[in-house]
């Protein structure tokens, strides 16, 4: 599953007037716990999407997941945005802008509740998604790593 969240067009002022080049930021995911991201240039859109799906299959990495939703509240930080992701209910759905809510949906999450702060670019959005998705533990291993049981 991928999903194009932003694409930027740049114009390089020439002789003959203005030449575009576009740029594409995509969402890739398998929508059973696996993220990435791509960013890809190109002189039209077609081919910068097909290289930023390209490098986001590179990208991907895997999500812990409790059912729908994630295991526990987190935040993620890249540069001057902040997401916070909280799990929720089942039959909750994902309450979350365009950027987040394309991260959450390419990595098969059903139930979550976000909010982002600072940062509005859907660039570092992204970014500050996958971030906080990746400091995620499963229940299972902060038991085993503090030896302790939680119920």
């Amino acid at each position: 599953m991928e999903k194009v969240v932003k694409i930027k067009r740049c114009a390089a002022v020439v002789k003959g007037g203005r030449r575009f080049s576009f740029a594409a930021m995509v969402v890739v995911g398998n929508g059973k716990g696996k993220v990435g991201w791509g960013y890809g240039k190109a002189n039209e859109v077609p081919p910068s999407v097909e290289k930023a799906v390209k490098e986001g299959m590179r990208s991907q990495v895997e999500i812990p997941m409790d059912e729908s939703t994630i295991p526990h509240q987190v935040i993620g930080e890249f540069g001057a945005a902040r997401v916070v992701l909280v799990p929720a209910g089942p039959g909750t759905g994902v309450i979350a802008g365009a950027a987040v809510r394309a991260v959450c949906e390419a990595a098969g999450i059903h139930d979550i509740l976000t909010k982002s702060f600072g940062s509005n670019n859907p660039v570092s959005l992204v970014k500050a998604t996958i971030a906080g998705l990746q400091q995620l533990r499963p229940k299972h291993e902060v038991e085993r790593l503090r030896g302790v049981n939680l119920s």
